[in-house]
């Protein structure tokens, strides 16, 4: 580990050196206009005649996917209870990326949790972190105890 000038320890590796990614960068929606916002809205109802509305109709189409306000689309995520807009790969326009839908990686089979992280520009104890939290979250669902009303298998 190195030392900085004021005695305290770093790892050496800097976040923005990864790869020479930069950040991602979040768009906080009351930050845009309400002219942005109305703009955007038929932006998008105007997409949507000519979305694919099937996967197999997505499957088919041409990459890299143009559609980013589709939930699958890897270059930017919308967080549903904020509406905040986190742009995944701020220094990269959409076909600059490799990959940009989460559902052709996933047809693919199994990665690495360092291939995910290079999806998502995160790294690669992020990953893990959400892997857990999502594991724990089925975890907790299935274990549930029945519902009243519910049947049990104690019974059977």
């Amino acid at each position: 580990m190195a030392t900085t000038k004021r005695g305290r320890r770093s790892s050496g590796s800097k976040r923005g050196a990864r790869k020479g990614l930069r950040r991602s960068k979040t768009i906080a929606m009351r930050r845009l206009t309400r002219e942005e916002r109305a703009e955007a809205t038929a932006i998008l109802a105007e997409l949507d005649e000519v979305r694919p509305s099937t996967r197999e109709d997505c499957r088919t189409a041409e990459r890299p996917c143009p559609y980013i306000s589709c939930k699958y689309h890897l270059y930017l995520d919308v967080n549903s209870e904020t509406g905040s807009i986190k742009i995944n790969f701020p220094d990269l326009d959409v076909w600059e990326m490799s990959e940009t839908c989460a559902l052709d990686v996933a047809d693919r089979g199994g990665i690495t949790l360092e291939e995910v992280g290079e999806l998502l520009n995160l790294t690669r104890e992020r990953i893990r972190q959400v892997e857990v939290l999502g594991l724990e979250k089925l975890r907790t669902t299935y274990e549930a105890p029945p519902s009243e009303g519910e049947p049990s298998d104690e019974g059977a």
